[in-house]
């Protein structure tokens, strides 16, 4: 299959290299000159690991090219991917639909033959349909069929997702458009990887409500450690005890400063504004969306407490600030909340990430970036793990203690435990739920 993939940013870029891996021949494009310009060069501009291998074995094998022409690339194309981004419009928290429907009409004025649009981003429902409008008006004779086929793709671990889902959902309307998209994803079916059509509402439905339920995982378990605090129950064991039950399953209940990320917080505030703009309020996910934020706050407070209810003065270590581990997304990080508040009081805030600094220079003015979690912690009052990168799972705390100014640790990963960071000579460890 011959496959354009319009957008070379996450989405568009692993979806597109991945397509490629499948045998199929792929067209990635993309209007940022430099981004195509490094891509060509074999450069990735993001991060996300196994990416730049896989990326080199298809470009060498002739399969996956890179170009600012889409009209080229939608040229004889089988199916056109709509890959752009979708982001929380200013003021009212919907999805920005700009890029998509530009998109769309630029598709419809390159189509010379039948091809099927599928839409990659996530959008509200209806968009789709709003698509097909576009480019039936763009272009009357233009001869096609939109598809819907959200992504499920976890950062750090995406290439597996994809090669491996739990599920492919693709939202179609014409026996033609099954068989097309049945085709891209033929090596899925032969390895009997579940494959959903559904229609189009349904498929843009599932995106939001599955990122809706994970985020209300994350915040229920949140919420159950802010009283486990209050009552003297260990969260981890709470969220063991519960995960064992199969109804409710162990993943995404690890206590934590909050949700983050490029499609939670974006895709419940738009999941919120659909039911608003339909008269059927989103009840829980509105209540989600605040108490994700009030998390955000007790950390801080967390952090409070150990500087001696002071920031003014002191010194702060902060290992990782991206939203999780094996990713540079800064998206909605909660430490883009955290990490100003302790500038605003006062703090001095010495950053240490294995890939955030290229966003997070930009994103955390007032910071010093350090690469050496030693050296973030030497003459530090406090400091604080806000993600779980494995760099920062297997420190030594004997030797981060001994060279603190007071050895005091905010753990608000629950990386390590309060017996070991005594032992190891911190005065005091605070962790998340217990």
């Amino acid at each position: 299959m011959r496959i354009a993939m319009i957008g070379t940013g996450y989405v568009g870029l692993v979806s597109g290299v991945c397509f490629s891996d499948f045998g199929h021949d792929v067209i990635c494009v993309d209007k940022a000159t430099d981004k195509i310009e490094m891509l060509q060069s074999g450069q990735v501009p993001i991060y996300e690991p196994g990416l730049d291998v896989l990326m080199a074995k298809n470009v060498s094998a002739g399969r996956l090219t890179f170009t600012t022409d889409l009209a080229d690339a939608v040229d004889g194309a089988d199916a056109v991917f709509i890959a752009v981004g979708t982001p929380t419009r200013r003021g009212d928290g919907h999805a920005d639909l700009t890029y998509v429907m530009s998109a769309a009409r630029e598709i419809a004025q390159a189509i010379t033959d039948y091809v099927v649009v599928v839409t990659k981003s996530t959008v509200p429902v209806g968009t789709n349909r709003k698509v097909h409008e576009v480019i039936a008006a763009a272009n009357p004779e233009a001869e096609f069929d939109v598809a819907s086929n959200p992504e499920f793709l976890r950062e750090g671990a995406a290439i597996d997702d994809f090669m491996r889902p739990d599920r492919v959902v693709v939202g179609v309307e014409s026996e033609r458009a099954v068989e097309v998209m049945a085709k891209i994803y033929r090596p899925l079916y032969l390895r009997d990887f579940p494959i959903l059509n559904t229609d189009l509402e349904s498929a843009e439905l599932i995106k939001y409500a599955a990122n809706a339920f994970l985020a209300t995982k994350i915040t229920f378990i949140n919420e159950i450690a802010g009283l486990c605090e209050r009552v003297g129950g260990d969260v981890k064991e709470v969220a063991r005890g519960i995960g064992l039950d199969g109804r409710i399953g162990n993943k995404f209940l690890r206590a934590g400063p909050g949700y983050g990320g490029s499609c939670f917080p974006k895709d419940t505030a738009a999941l919120a504004r659909i039911g608003q703009e339909h008269a059927y309020p989103m009840q829980i996910t509105e209540t989600v969306i605040r108490v994700n934020d009030a998390v955000k706050a007790r950390m801080i407070e967390k952090i409070r407490e150990v500087c001696d209810d002071r920031f003014n003065g002191k010194t702060i270590a902060v290992l990782g600030v991206t939203f999780k581990p094996d990713t540079d997304d800064m998206r909605d990080a909660p430490s883009l909340t955290i990490v100003p508040a302790l500038i605003g009081g006062g703090a001095k805030v010495r950053v240490v990430d294995p890939q955030g600094r290229a966003e997070g220079e930009a994103l955390l003015p007032g910071v010093e970036w350090l690469d050496d979690p030693y050296i973030a912690a030497k003459g530090a009052d406090a400091v604080v793990i806000m993600t779980e990168w494995n760099e920062f799972r297997a420190l030594n705390l004997t030797d981060l203690a001994s060279t603190m100014k007071t050895a005091r640790m905010v753990d608000l990963r629950n990386v390590y435990s309060s017996d070991l960071a005594l032992g190891a000579g911190f005065e005091t460890y605070i962790g998340v739920g217990s």
